[in-house]
């Protein structure tokens, strides 16, 4: 199953682990890679009862707490994501893609202050991550905190420049601060 989903063959992989799990039905690595497969094929639905399969089994498993909470965020079920998120990082509190999904919900409910607050964790654990910058000056450009959503694309565009200054000309969470001349020499570059 492995092996095919690595290849692209998704459908492929799922059968795989199907018939795994005809021969061991509490493999929660089968359920949980099953889920991602799934996910990867757009039946999020689908994907989340394996991950709820594979947590019934191992309630500790992070990863499936963790992609649990990025499909469920991928639904729009943003409380429920960060739940799982929540989960995940009990387990794993090192887990700095958990910390930036948990931003990421909390920024789309517009609890800004919360969304920073799990960037900065997300950052102090991998600080070079560029997307983390970029959505931390998104949550303040949309609060017209200028100083620190410039400062904060800066990094963003500092660790690569062409993806995130593209972004940014036509991100409307910049809409707040788009004529603000500083604004303007960063995505001018």
């Amino acid at each position: 199953g492995t092996a095919l989903g690595n290849l692209g063959r998704l459908e492929a992989a799922i059968a795989s682990y199907d018939k795994a799990l005809e021969i061991k039905p509490d493999d929660h690595e089968a359920w949980n890679n099953r889920g991602t497969a799934l996910g990867n094929l757009g039946r999020l639905e689908a994907a989340i009862a394996s991950y709820d399969k594979a947590l019934e089994i191992k309630p500790d498993l992070h990863q499936a707490w963790y992609n649990r909470g990025t499909t469920l965020g991928n639904l729009g079920r943003l409380e429920a994501a960060i739940v799982s998120c929540d989960k995940a990082l009990e387990i794993k509190p090192d887990k700095h893609e958990a910390w930036y999904n948990r931003g990421t919900a909390l920024g789309n409910l517009g609890r800004w202050e919360d969304a920073i607050a799990s960037f900065d964790k997300a950052l102090e654990i991998k600080p070079d991550d560029d997307a983390t910058f970029y959505n931390k000056a998104c949550c303040y450009a949309l609060q017209s905190q200028i100083d620190q959503a410039i400062q904060n694309l800066q990094q963003a565009i500092n660790l690569k420049p062409d993806e995130w200054r593209q972004m940014a000309k036509t991100d409307s969470d910049f809409d707040s601060i788009r004529s603000h001349t500083r604004f303007q020499a960063l995505i001018q570059g």
